[in-house]
């Protein structure tokens, strides 16, 4: 018995009946399901419909011939992988190297030898479960490292970008637009009197506050290029790139209105009844000179006066260079 054989499906393609007879009784004996046709047309339709493991495939034959059907199988994606064994009577070099050379992975000679063909099947049948199983192997390997990359660049409460990615996102935006010499902009975006809110609610609602603020932010950028991440405890930044302080100052509104719109009480908030953010906005047009801390410095800068002056609200700060 082969291994899988009960599962596995050879087509053999031979016009002589008496070939295909003997064959398929051959295979059929340690368990493989066996399909026939008796030229290459045929073969062809029934590849297509329902791709076998294994073609033993004769070289002689009406209509094309056993060449010109491996040529075939072998330009078609959907069947170019299936192995294929060619049967012949003429074992001259030249024919092999024709057939090797087309695709075809082995050979068996006529008049048949019933251990020759099983082993030679068994080889090959083996060699196509390997091949598979180090593809599905490729596969999950890469989606676990898309994964584990995931993972690496993703907060694992607000599922925003984390601070690693965060670094990593205003370098190459700032890198990119220094070439083009178009605007920057950054928006620190802090939970006012967080600490307060965690203590009188609990870590859990805490938790659940920071998902909510971190999908509102979200919902509020408008393009593709607009990037959020977490930042810290109870602190989100958002790279805007391409964007003047105006730009800027509409989207740190409508962040605003969106955190504004949950209704999550507060009930030891100094500002409002609910849950309120406090926002700085920094604006410059990156140039080599000056490194891509200096945005986030004035955002900070920006953001302090928005709290000095009452939070509940943004402050913007444009940089001059």
């Amino acid at each position: 018995m082969l291994e899988n054989g009960q599962e596995t499906i050879i087509l053999v393609v031979d016009d002589n009946p008496t070939n295909l007879l003997v064959l398929s009784q051959t295979l059929k004996e340690v368990g493989l399901k066996v399909r026939v046709s008796m030229d290459g047309e045929s073969a062809l339709e029934q590849v297509q419909e329902d791709p076998p493991e294994l073609i033993l495939l004769d070289i002689q034959m009406p209509g094309i011939d056993g060449f010109e059907t491996c040529e075939r199988l072998k330009i078609n994606p959907l069947t170019c992988d299936i192995p294929v064994i060619f049967i012949t009577a003429n074992h001259g070099t030249d024919n092999i190297i024709k057939g090797l050379s087309l695709g075809a992975v082995d050979y068996i000679v006529k008049p048949f030898q019933k251990e020759e063909v099983l082993a030679r099947v068994q080889v090959h049948l083996r060699l196509r479960l390997l091949a598979r199983k180090v593809q599905e192997q490729a596969i999950a390997l890469q989606l676990a490292n898309q994964q584990l990359e995931q993972l690496a660049n993703l907060d694992g409460l607000t599922q925003v970008a984390n601070r690693r990615r965060f670094d990593e996102q205003l370098e190459k935006e700032w890198n990119q637009l220094v070439r083009e010499q178009v605007p920057l902009s950054l928006i620190l975006c802090d939970i006012d009197y967080f600490k307060r809110y965690n203590d009188f609610y609990g870590h859990q609602a805490g938790d659940s506050c920071l998902k909510q603020v971190a999908k509102a932010i979200e919902q509020s950028l408008r393009r593709p290029n607009d990037f959020v991440a977490r930042y810290g405890g109870e602190e989100f930044v958002v790279i805007l790139p391409n964007t003047h302080y105006d730009g800027a100052s509409y989207i740190a509104k409508s962040i605003q209105a969106r955190v504004e719109q949950l209704r999550i009480s507060h009930a030891h908030s100094e500002v409002a009844p609910y849950l309120t953010l406090s926002l700085g906005v920094s604006t410059m047009i990156p140039t080599h000179d000056v490194l891509a801390t200096r945005l986030i410095a004035t955002a900070d800068k920006a953001l302090y006066e928005a709290k000095r002056r009452g939070r509940n609200g943004f402050y913007v700060e444009a940089i001059s260079v």
